[in-house]
């Protein structure tokens, strides 16, 4: 990724706009500060297929972000797994 100073400045004047924002919603949650929190991109595409590294054929495993790309902020411990039951066949229910 391009951690350039230009691109950290444009991060940091989006986090000064957004932090109250940011704030009042986590609140508005009631989330704890010891929660399970992760950030995670939303909105992107993985090439599959091996191509030459070009604009048109990338190489495979090559990330690419849409325009609409977003932010997603889970709280995994407000996200159990619940795993499915098992009813068995037809057969086991008779």
């Amino acid at each position: 990724m391009d951690y350039s100073v230009e691109t950290q400045r444009k991060a940091a004047a989006v986090m000064k706009t957004i932090h109250q924002q940011l704030s009042d919603t986590i609140a508005q949650l009631k989330w704890d500060c010891y929660d399970d929190v992760v950030v995670q991109i939303g909105g992107a595409s993985v090439y599959a297929i091996d191509g030459a590294g070009t604009k048109w054929a990338p190489k495979k495993g090559t990330r690419k972000y849409n325009k609409d790309a977003f932010i997603v902020i889970k709280n995994k411990n407000h996200n159990p797994v619940v795993p499915s039951k098992y009813f068995g066949s037809k057969e086991e229910k008779e």
